[in-house]
């Protein structure tokens, strides 16, 4: 009986599948945590209620996508980094190198895991706003999964630009951190970039997450986002993808 012989790529994936679901506090930040932030929110009665200057919204109703992308910044910016930064200092990438594999599998079975991580606490967090709080399933689902998709890969070029330029773990967490705390502020975490100020609202909407917030609630509701926002997530995932592609080392 003739057995297939697995790929490569498909190995390396298999495998770091096996590692990536070991890791208990990975999985819970990026597919519990959000969830979590959505239910103690959700608690807040006045969160709960139309608010006039919202248009009517619900202060919950916008924190579904940014709950979401709070899912985006903990896997690309907060998780994949640590892991290649630890692979790259520990050599594994170079002792790879030595095999039918290649590090590029490697580099792309973290995109993939980490992608696929967000995309379930994307799922789970539409479902409890759906039956806990009564928001609104996406109007135009191509639209948001659009949008969705445009983030998560600027989010990870993102990550990819802070492993590729962290030197060891260390200086990838403290890196993380510092990409970390602007990014949730643009999100809109501590503030929904709809409330916030005429020329702050403006700038934060120049920034991939800024822009993603709104361009996912317009989705929400309906509408194919703005082409404003959809060019400046394009503009970041290009100019981000290259300069990740530029700066990251392999040892």
């Amino acid at each position: 009986m003739t057995r297939t012989k697995t790929s490569p790529a498909r190995a390396v994936l298999r495998t770091e599948t096996r590692l990536f679901l070991r890791e208990p506090g990975s999985l819970f930040w990026v597919m519990a945590f959000p969830v979590l932030l959505l239910l103690i929110l959700g608690s807040i009665p006045t969160f709960r209620e139309p608010a006039e200057d919202l248009g009517g919204q619900r202060v919950i109703d916008l924190y579904v996508p940014i709950t979401i992308l709070l899912a985006t910044i903990m896997g690309s910016v907060q998780s994949m980094p640590a892991v290649l930064s630890a692979y790259r200092e520990q050599r594994i990438l170079r002792r790879i190198a030595t095999t039918p594999a290649r590090p590029w599998h490697l580099l792309a079975a973290q995109y993939v895991l980490h992608g696929a991580a967000v995309v379930i606490g994307a799922v789970v967090v539409l479902l409890v706003g759906r039956l806990v709080f009564d928001v609104g399933i996406p109007g135009s689902p191509a639209a948001y999964l659009t949008v969705l998709s445009l983030a998560l890969l600027a989010s990870l070029a993102v990550g990819g630009l802070v492993s590729g330029v962290a030197r060891n773990t260390k200086m990838s967490a403290t890196l993380g951190t510092v990409v970390f705390i602007p990014m949730m502020f643009t999100s809109g975490v501590w503030l929904p970039v709809q409330a916030m100020p005429g020329l702050l609202r403006d700038i934060v909407e120049l920034t991939p997450l800024g822009a993603a917030s709104v361009a996912l609630d317009q989705a929400a509701r309906g509408s194919w986002p703005d082409l404003q926002h959809v060019v400046v997530l394009l503009c970041w995932v290009f100019g981000l993808g290259a300069l990740a592609a530029r700066y990251f080392r392999w040892e």
